[in-house]
């Protein structure tokens, strides 16, 4: 009887031993669902499929990527935040529902400083560029032709919210001009709508608007980051004109609140290593965006930070879509 006993309370203390790894290893145990909450065929939507990709292998389950695009990204964003918090649905987003859509709204179905930030994948410059028969050559020439014809020209972007709105919207008040804004459901609808001429420029994700520029396609005028972009050396930075001005993207990975800190930090493993494999790096690199390493606290971190920056710019611009 007390070798039993004995041997009963050995395989107990092995079980319990056993469980914090065994739940660890379990993940994921079904299929994992990427929430893009932007149109497909935008950059964001086509990195979130290429990561997507990456999981499949490394995790020996069905990754997909479904699109639950509008309201400046809020409808995907609340899915998500509303999915369980088991790390099997996930949301991968530009800016706007975690660190500006709060500003801008007022009140959201959603609190986005809850979620759980898992990685950043990629920080992109913002690209201005114009349609061919715009009669601007140059970020001088265009602040010019628009205080010229105050409120006749039409620029587009990804969404109302979106950073390339807010980017024009700084560029708007800081040169002092007047130009309409139409938002468009994705950055792949943005870029068509310029190239058609339903609008006369817009502010892009560099990398959706690369390959048109070097096409002819689009006229690349300005880029918003604090230094040219090596992948379009003679465009300049629209600050090296209008001191100060700053306006860049990024992607990020982001799970529901109150998923289990080690699921975040596998999830964050996998991301990085998916980023570190060659084809991936390049791709990202060679389309003028870049690499940000972090971990989930500094990605935390650095989501505040962009939360207090574009809040400041939304109050003093006034800018609301209400």
């Amino acid at each position: 009887m007390r070798y039993r006993l004995v041997t009963v309370l050995a395989m107990l203390l092995a079980l319990m031993a056993a469980g914090p790894a065994a739940a660890q290893q379990a993940y994921p145990g079904k299929p994992v669902r990427i929430i893009v909450p932007l149109a497909a065929g935008g950059g964001t939507d086509v990195l979130a499929r290429v990561i997507a990709g990456k999981f499949r292998t490394m995790f020996d389950q069905p990754v997909t990527v479904e699109n639950r695009s509008g309201a400046a990204g809020n409808i995907g964003a609340e899915y998500v935040f509303r999915a369980p918090a088991d790390g099997h649905t996930l949301l991968f987003t530009q800016p706007a529902p975690l660190t500006v859509n709060k500003a801008l709204y007022g009140k959201l179905p959603f609190e986005p400083e809850q979620f759980m930030p898992i990685a950043i994948a990629s920080l992109q410059d913002i690209m201005l560029a114009v349609h061919p028969d715009v009669p601007v050559r140059d970020l001088r020439e265009l602040i010019a032709y628009a205080k010229a014809n105050p409120g006749r020209l039409n620029f587009g972007s990804s969404g109302a919210g979106s950073a390339p709105h807010l980017a024009a919207e700084m560029f708007k008040a800081m040169a002092g001009v007047e130009m309409v804004h139409v938002p468009y459901k994705g950055s792949a609808e943005s870029v068509s709508a310029t190239i058609g001429g339903q609008v006369q420029l817009t502010f892009f994700a560099f990398s959706s608007a690369l390959p048109h520029a070097k096409a002819g396609k689009l006229r690349a005028i300005g880029v918003g980051g604090a230094q040219r972009n090596a992948a379009l050396p003679d465009v300049p930075a629209i600050a090296e004109v209008l001191p100060g001005y700053l306006a860049t993207s990024w992607t990020a990975l982001v799970a529901p609140p109150g998923t289990p800190q080690p699921v975040v930090d596998t999830l964050a493993r996998a991301t990085a290593e998916a980023l570190r494999q060659e084809d991936v790096r390049q791709r990202i690199l060679e389309s003028g965006d870049s690499l940000h390493d972090g971990t989930p606290a500094q990605v935390a971190d650095y989501m505040r930070q962009e939360t207090r920056r574009w809040s400041a710019l939304i109050r003093r611009a006034g800018i609301s879509v209400q």
